[in-house]
């Protein structure tokens, strides 16, 4: 989610006009192979060590359900965008994974549960995020867990949700919250940041 200006894109905006540049970004895409090892690397470590199944929420264009696949993961990816979806199902073409149009705050999964949903800068977006938190949570599997990416951008007019808001949201969830700072990983955007980046991963008790 970004433009020129702070790194972020308003909620509004047309993803499906988006689809076709969203890769562009360092971070979205991950085209670049240092980027890609970053991300890669974060994720083995965010998500379970046993192959399971991870559902994608708010997936884009799929590029990190594509990390987890590669680690082993069966892979569920929603996305409001349909233009979104038709390329993350491109892009994972012939792997254990399914692509599904809807909303990342209430996944069209049926009764179907994860070991670990995985989202990122989704939540900042959401009208209710604590709700979305909790229907996440019921959509996980005894012993799952949830892994955050968010932040705030921008300094004229800053957006996204910051971690000591997430982690208060979390504290009635979860058993155990870590909170894993990203912002001074240039290896993950592709070049430095100075606001505010972050990842959490959530146990529930």
């Amino acid at each position: 989610m970004t433009n020129d200006s702070d790194g972020t894109t308003p909620p509004g905006v047309d993803w499906d006009a988006q689809a076709a540049v969203f890769d562009d970004e360092p971070d979205h895409g991950l085209r670049d192979a240092g980027v890609r090892r970053a991300w890669a690397r974060r994720l083995s470590s965010w998500l379970p060590a046993r192959p399971g199944d991870v559902l994608d929420a708010g997936c884009g264009t799929g590029s990190l359900s594509l990390l987890a696949a590669e680690q082993g993961h069966r892979v569920t990816g929603v996305d409001r965008s349909p233009a979104m979806v038709e390329r993350a199902r491109a892009k994972l073409a012939g792997r254990d994974a399914v692509f599904l149009t809807g909303d990342a705050a209430a996944p069209p999964v049926g009764q179907q549960r994860f070991d670990a949903v995985l989202v990122r800068h989704v939540l900042w977006t959401l009208p209710d995020p604590g709700r979305a938190l909790r229907h996440w949570r019921e959509l996980l599997r005894p012993g799952g867990r949830l892994v955050l990416v968010e932040g705030v951008w921008g300094t004229v007019a800053p957006v996204g949700i910051p971690a000591d808001r997430l982690t208060a949201l979390l504290t009635p969830l979860a058993g155990r919250v870590r909170v894993e700072r990203l912002s001074d990983d240039a290896s993950l955007w592709g070049r430095e940041v100075d606001d505010e980046r972050y990842a959490v991963v959530a146990e529930p008790a």
